[in-house]
């Protein structure tokens, strides 16, 4: 204790007496930080607006892929038509494994020719009925 007495002595008297008052934090400083918090939050809007302009609004990643359509065979199974500058892929998706089915050329329908017929998803439920059939 004896040993800290000298140290004490050489701070100045304004320091000694801010230790005994408790520390005040006014409405200012509040707005302050909520201001810069706002600010902050604006620049990452501002960015991510200015990323989207300059990527045409496509997300960062995509190129020349693009997925036309998709079912859910089962909580973690999906067929997938992913569209790859001039081919439609028909994909399966399954835990651990991607592979190619099919490919078609691009735009080719996948309903049967002379009008409406069944959508994408009901055309690939056929066939998946047709393919657990011959098992």
């Amino acid at each position: 204790m004896l040993r800290a007495l000298p140290l004490l002595l050489t701070l100045p008297a304004p320091l000694l007496a801010a230790e005994s008052a408790p520390p005040v934090v006014s409405a200012g400083t509040y707005l302050q930080a909520t201001l810069a918090l706002l600010l902050i939050v604006g620049l990452l809007f501002a960015a991510t607006w200015a990323a989207r302009k300059v990527s045409g609004g496509k997300m960062f990643g995509q190129g020349n892929m693009r997925v036309i359509s998709g079912i859910a065979l089962g909580p973690k199974e999906r067929i997938v038509l992913v569209e790859v500058e001039d081919n439609w892929l028909v994909i399966g998706i399954v835990p651990g494994q991607i592979r190619t089915l099919h490919t078609l050329p691009k735009g080719t329908s996948t309903t049967p020719a002379g009008g409406q017929g069944p959508a994408f998803g009901d055309w690939l439920k056929a066939i998946r009925e047709r393919q657990n059939a011959a098992q």
